[in-house]
């Protein structure tokens, strides 16, 4: 089984041509890009991702490409996360055979698993459809309302799910995410995913992030980390804040599609957003990209 996954992990966008068609020969740009700012790992089809938004096959074919392009030292994780459960397992075994470093799955978001034990039947599946890959559950209330404490997830699940590595965290709760991270004498790789109060959780002993910001301004994030392990906390203080100016921006001009937006100033133009989401304006793009540019993010 693979060691725990630490440091930055990017969770990337999904590029599309003009007319909401993959554009996978975008993928190794991205690849390239993230190894060299120093980013361990790709956590793809994630919420970044729009893997809601795209078909089985179409995940099959993202995977692929990561997989075929990630540099040495990039560890590509895949998302397999489904409404169909067939799906989902049919995602997990196909990245066990292409070779991913990983595997994580959100659970379900219309049809909701109503008590801990089903949502442990559920991810026991998918993962068993992958035993050789190291299993995260991908805790995420915000979108798919599923609110089990995941400290409570953990000792349920551990016991039924063999490779159960950990958890992908992206939830605001640093006390059920601290019992995780204790849990076991440490046993657990409880990987953090707010990049906004990436600083909280390192004091909380996170040692993994995964985060869609990590895609452009990664040398940031470096930076809160390097000064937290200095133990000066005044400087990552400074460094989080400069992190949360950018994030604050990104959600006054559309979010995560102002993240592709991001992408594109900097020459990696990963296309629209699909439907329902909408893409930025141009409107938008300038103000977005004026801003950036005075918090000396932009070349």
């Amino acid at each position: 089984m693979n060691s725990k996954l630490t440091g930055l992990i990017a969770a990337p966008h999904t590029p599309f041509h003009e007319d909401g068609s993959l554009n996978l020969d975008i993928i190794p740009k991205q690849a390239a890009w993230l190894a060299r700012n120093r980013v361990s790992g790709a956590f793809i089809c994630g919420t970044t991702g729009e893997w809601i938004s795209l078909t089985t096959a179409e995940r099959l074919s993202i995977a692929e490409k990561w997989l075929a392009f990630a540099p040495p030292g990039l560890k590509v994780i895949v998302h397999a996360g489904h409404n169909s459960l067939e799906d989902a397992k049919a995602i997990a075994a196909h990245a066990q055979l292409s070779g991913a470093y990983a595997l994580a799955a959100m659970a379900p978001d219309y049809f909701r698993p109503a008590t801990l034990p089903v949502l442990v039947d559920l991810c026991a599946a998918i993962a068993g459809t992958a035993p050789g890959l190291p299993f995260y559950y991908y805790h995420m209330p915000s979108m798919n309302g599923v609110h089990f404490a995941v400290t409570d997830f953990l000792k349920a699940a551990s016991p039924r799910i063999p490779n159960l590595a950990g958890v992908k965290y992206t939830y605001e709760n640093l006390m059920d995410y601290r019992q995780c991270v204790a849990l076991e004498n440490g046993r657990f790789n409880a990987l953090f995913g707010r990049d906004e109060i990436m600083l909280a959780a390192l004091a909380m002993g996170a040692e993994g992030f995964v985060g869609s910001t990590y895609n452009f301004i990664a040398p940031v994030y470096h930076d809160v980390i390097a000064a937290f392990q200095k133990r000066s906390l005044k400087a990552a203080q400074q460094h989080q804040t400069l992190a949360i100016e950018v994030i604050a921006a990104l959600s006054r001009h559309g979010g995560m599609a102002a993240g592709k937006a991001v992408m594109k100033m900097l020459g990696i133009d990963c296309g629209p957003m699909r439907l329902p989401l909408t893409t930025v304006t141009d409107e938008q793009f300038k103000t977005l990209q004026g801003e950036l540019q005075r918090l000396h993010i932009l070349p």
